[in-house]
């Protein structure tokens, strides 16, 4: 949990116009440094090394904070689906399914989208074919 909320609170900060004004900052001072360093291996190798470092551990940290909120994003889908009258049960474990069972029932929901735009200005909701 405690890298659940730091990964979190880093990933708020360093989504943030001044996160962006500082990396902007460090790279125009180390371009501005070339001519001290006379643009040499060293003075490259360290944009090139903070940089890859950065990235890489970005790529966790992003990963990290995605899954968190498609988790969240599915939970209040769950309960939307759970509390609606009409919605399908079987839609709350979409998770569980296989690629080919998704593919099938994005066919039936392209279909019944189809339907309803065939029949313009019916308020009524469309019968479901997925009962």
């Amino acid at each position: 949990m405690k890298f659940d909320r730091f990964a979190q609170w880093l990933a708020n900060r360093s989504g943030r116009p001044a996160s962006f004004v500082i990396a902007l900052m460090l790279i125009i001072a180390w371009g501005v440094s070339g001519p001290l360093f006379h643009f040499n291996d060293t003075w490259q190798l360290v944009i090139n090394t903070s940089t890859t470092i950065i990235t890489f551990l970005m790529v966790f940290l992003i990963q990290n904070t995605q899954n968190r909120d498609n988790d969240e994003l599915h939970i209040k889908i769950d309960e939307l689906l759970r509390t609606t009258q009409r919605a399908h049960k079987a839609l709350l474990d979409l998770e569980d399914m296989g690629p080919a069972e998704l593919h099938a029932l994005r066919k039936q929901y392209q279909q019944l989208g189809e339907h309803d735009q065939a029949a313009p200005g019916n308020d009524a909701p469309a019968k479901d074919t997925l009962d």
